[in-house]
């Protein structure tokens, strides 16, 4: 056993960082871990973190590795917004902590699993600390691709970029580490595209097995303007939900708690000071709520573009394997009721959509844009 055990199909870059480990000379203050969604890069970082704090290179069960793993090491801080962006007011105190010694660890180690967030003004707060690093802290910053991340951060880091793993790495993973059925395991696997907290979740879930089915039959149900819009509107609504669900009970915990360190439990009325407290915390949760419903949305635009791949394919009679093998009859349906020419028109209607989304257009609005173009075209 090793924390290297996870990274399924990482080699090259798992080598790279065990020489790290070993090599000093091979070491660096800051690293840039690039790959897509999926690949693994916080767990990379979270691995490569235990093995700099593990006398022995990253053992997977001494103290060090366990308490790194398991979040809790004095010396480690692991960073993942919820928000939209990483702010200026988030960034200082990580500036802040880079400066210190490690108090019982080799390394002082600052994971930030989401360094593409990072705006203007903070990654230019975190440039300073990265220019001129102390001699044991070590910055560990995962974006989806190098030109995610700010040109001047990117050039004083070393690069490791990740990959995709293959469907059958994915589904060996979840077959010995969670005990999944192999058949559930290789469909999840595809579906999610080789994503491993995806397939993990769908191999696990059958209700997240029940709404991407209910995502991936919007394309055929889209038959005018009016379905369109309705199923727009379902799937933002549905959207909603999931991010409620995910974010509600924790939303209530965050504030009892806060209320509860500011002796104002239960209080009718708070003081001006208090509530400005409370209005903060609200504010910090609604953008929290923000990102949890685009995520779920990209989630399903993700899952709709597989299912024209698997339409583009059929046209074309490539000799491919579907990732939507249990959607195989609707696949075939699509392709023969349209031709590859329109199938590349609804892709690109998917890829404009996401783009909206991420330029904080409204999301009904982007998604009715996109479910209008889906439509069968006369």
């Amino acid at each position: 056993m090793s924390v290297w055990d996870d990274l399924v199909g990482q080699e090259p870059a798992v080598e790279v960082l065990r020489r790290a480990i070993s090599d000093p000379a091979a070491m660096t203050h800051a690293w840039l871990l690039t790959g897509p969604p999926g690949s693994g890069r916080s767990n990379a970082a979270r691995a490569f973190a235990a093995a700099l704090q593990c006398e022995q290179g990253g053992c997977g069960h001494c103290h060090a590795c366990t308490t790194v793993l398991g979040g809790t090491h004095p010396d480690v801080t692991l960073v993942a917004t919820e928000g939209v962006f990483i702010r200026v007011d988030a960034t200082r105190p990580l500036v802040e902590l880079a400066q210190r010694s490690p108090s019982q660890g080799r390394w002082r180690v600052i994971v930030v699993e989401d360094a593409d967030r990072f705006n203007d003004q903070s990654a230019n707060v975190l440039l300073k600390a990265v220019e001129e690093p102390p001699a044991r802290t070590v910055w560990l910053l995962c974006a989806p691709s190098p030109e995610d991340v700010l040109v001047t951060i990117r050039s004083r880091s070393r690069s490791v970029a990740l990959r995709v793993p293959p469907v059958e790495a994915v589904v060996e993973l979840l077959v010995r580490r969670d005990g999944i059925d192999p058949r559930t395991a290789a469909v999840a696997a595809r579906a999610a595209q080789s994503h491993i907290g995806v397939a993990r979740r769908l191999a696990r879930d059958e209700q997240a097995r029940e709404r991407r089915a209910q995502v991936l039959g919007l394309a055929s149900r889209v038959r005018g303007v009016g379905d369109a819009v309705l199923a727009a509107g379902e799937l933002v609504e549905t959207a909603q939900a999931d991010a409620k669900a995910a974010t509600e009970e924790r939303d209530a915990q965050e504030k009892n708690e806060l209320l509860r360190q500011l002796g104002a439990e239960g209080a009718a009325t708070l003081p001006p000071a208090l509530r400005a407290q409370v209005r903060q915390l609200e504010e910090e949760q609604k953008r929290r709520a923000t990102r949890a419903q685009r995520d779920v949305l990209d989630r399903a635009m993700v899952d709709l573009l597989s299912l024209y791949r698997d339409v583009l394919v059929v046209q074309l009679g490539a000799g491919v394997d579907l990732v939507n093998v249990e959607q195989e009859p609707d696949v075939k349906a699509l392709a023969a009721a349209s031709t590859p020419e329109q199938t590349l028109r609804r892709m690109d209607a998917v890829g404009q959509a996401r783009t909206r989304l991420a330029g904080n257009v409204a999301p009904l609005l982007a998604v009715e844009a996109m479910a209008i173009a889906l439509r069968p075209q006369a």
